[in-house]
């Protein structure tokens, strides 16, 4: 169930692109054990990213936006973070500031998100997923 977009200027090889959004599934797999993550990558031009409001004015900075269940474990979410950031500065570094990728953790408890037809709260399988996760 974990959902990740980075947004990003465009530049990367595509071989680079590919490795990134592995390195970035195989961490999500590693903190939350749940199948099926799902990843996007929106690349920009840089004269359609804005910072403090200029455009152009510096290497553009990466956000990854993660949705996600609910992982109470600080020591995991940072791990999580810097296995992120690494993957994106593998990608993008001399393209994008990748000293200032922010990444995003929306945490969803399982009874608020619906999957194959159900709530992941009725799924044993992701419960005891996520109790793992947490424990």
């Amino acid at each position: 169930m974990p959902v990740f977009t980075v947004d990003v200027p465009q530049g990367a090889p595509p071989v680079a692109k590919q490795q990134m959004l592995k390195e970035i599934t195989e961490a999500l797999d590693e903190a939350y054990q749940i199948p099926d993550t799902r990843g996007w990558l929106r690349e920009y031009p840089v004269e359609n990213i804005s910072q403090d409001g200029r455009v152009g004015a510096e290497p553009a900075r990466p956000v990854c936006s993660l949705e996600a269940p609910e992982l109470f474990r600080l020591d995991a979410k940072r791990k999580l973070v810097q296995k992120i950031k690494s993957a994106i500065t593998g990608a993008y570094q001399g393209i994008a500031n990748t000293d200032e990728v922010l990444v995003l953790i929306n945490e969803y408890p399982l009874h608020n998100v619906g999957w194959r037809a159900g709530l992941q709260s009725d799924k044993p399988e992701i419960v005891a997923a996520v109790t793992q996760a947490n424990g």
